[in-house]
């Protein structure tokens, strides 16, 4: 029987870390990443967040995901969708989105369009929450500071709201 080389080994062990640590994939809850995840409606969104007493605002009053000024929840992550409720359940405060899977926001594997993304409006209590329990890991490229929750979901202070990138659910 032949024995695996050193270097093999290494090379195998590199690549599963690679992917068990990959951001958008967690050993618990599976790939999350923009190819599995699992897509919900506007509608089954907008349940949800009732259910748990988020509320959501949209600049142009409207849910269209082809118009910038709306707030859409179609196609948004299931995960991104509980991560919001996570996040609702340990604030304790009022929680408002204004910003989902509507065109208009940058692109990326990551991004609002692809389920990834979440603005939630600004309150004295959410930014306490998050800049007391989260971990301050720099600027993003654009200049705005980032804080990293423990599940690993980054939420970045855009000044006037929290664009949040829900990698997963938070802990659901």
């Amino acid at each position: 029987m032949r024995t695996p080389s050193v270097r093999r080994v290494l090379a195998v062990l590199a690549l599963v870390l690679g992917v068990l640590f990959a951001p958008g994939v967690g050993v618990i809850g599976g790939a999350t990443d923009a190819s599995a995840a699992t897509k919900i409606s506007h509608a089954t969104a907008t349940s949800m967040f009732s259910s748990s007493g988020i509320t959501w605002s949209s600049s142009g009053g409207c849910s269209d995901r082809n118009v910038a000024t709306c707030t859409s929840f179609d196609q948004l992550n299931l995960a991104t969708a509980q991560g919001a409720q996570t996040l609702k359940g340990a604030l304790g405060c009022a929680m408002n989105i204004t910003g989902g899977t509507e065109t208009g926001h940058a692109s990326g594997t990551y991004s609002h369009w692809n389920g990834y993304k979440l603005d939630i409006g600004k309150t004295t209590c959410l930014t306490n929450y998050v800049k007391n329990t989260f971990t301050y890991i720099g600027l993003r490229g654009d200049g705005y500071p980032q804080w990293k929750s423990g599940a690993g979901n980054v939420y970045a202070d855009e000044g006037s709201h929290w664009d949040v990138t829900f990698y997963n659910c938070g802990g659901c």
